[in-house]
């Protein structure tokens, strides 16, 4: 409980946010770098599919994957669980037009109960995995002042430092999990958002511009969109039969 509060930082300091200090700030780039070469060499087994065999395509079919749950370049965190995340945060709702960042507070609340229970089991498992990492590391620090001349128990050290390795596997596939339900939301609610915010309903063609417009409002700008009240939908075509210019 008392450590409750501090859950987000704990989060932020495994996904690679490190440019506070200068030392860490160095070994964030050198780690950067390495997820850099990391996707060059994803994205040259996902070109190497052609005119291969079963296994080459299997191969490069599993790279394509993993390529496509990455974040952009430019975007990259250290760490495989700032990555995680950040593809997420990078991509759920710019599908559509909308920034995540700035429209998830609000259309979270839009969410079904199903959806919103998948979320929080992903959360929980992730959150749970990351203070796992953390004791575990701190485990074996203490362990190794307490043993430092007790060649007989490093293997404890040794031990602790897996255990951690396999508590940060499990909150990457956690943030994993959270990032493809933030997709999920994006595909299912969003529509819920915009008559939440009482807009009209937008046609396929116009569905992008709205959201972008919604991003700019949520960003700060002022924008001019129609308001529609009340619970009947307007008609695509037609368009609404009673707005307001706000």
């Amino acid at each position: 409980m008392l450590l409750q509060p501090f859950q987000v930082r704990a989060v932020r300091v495994l996904e690679g946010y490190w440019d506070r200090w200068s030392v860490t700030a160095g070994f964030a780039g050198v780690l950067m770098e390495l997820q850099r070469r990391r996707g060059q060499v994803l994205a040259d087994r996902a070109d190497a599919a052609t005119d291969a065999g079963p296994d080459a395509r299997r191969v490069a079919a599993d790279a394509s994957r993993r390529l496509a749950a990455a974040p952009p370049k430019d975007a990259l965190l250290p760490t495989a669980l700032g990555n995680a995340l950040r593809a997420g945060e990078l991509s759920a709702g710019e599908r559509y037009g909308l920034t995540t960042l700035a429209s998830w507070p609000r259309i979270y609340p839009q969410v079904s109960a199903p959806l919103a229970q998948a979320l929080s089991s992903a959360r929980d498992m992730l959150d749970m995995a990351v203070n796992l990492c953390h004791a575990f590391l701190a485990c074996a620090v203490v362990m190794g002042a307490a043993f430092y001349d007790e060649a007989g128990d490093w293997w404890l050290v040794a031990l602790a430092l897996v255990m951690a390795a396999v508590a940060y596997k499990g909150a990457v596939i956690g943030a994993q999990a959270y990032a493809g339900l933030m997709h999920v939301v994006y595909d299912l609610h969003r529509f819920d958002l915009v008559e939440a915010l009482h807009h009209p309903l937008p046609d396929r063609d116009g569905e992008w511009a709205l959201f972008q417009r919604l991003s700019d409002r949520f960003a700060g700008q002022r924008v001019n969109l129609p308001y529609m009240h009340g619970s009947s939908r307007p008609n695509e075509t037609d368009g609404p039969a009673q707005s307001e210019k706000v």
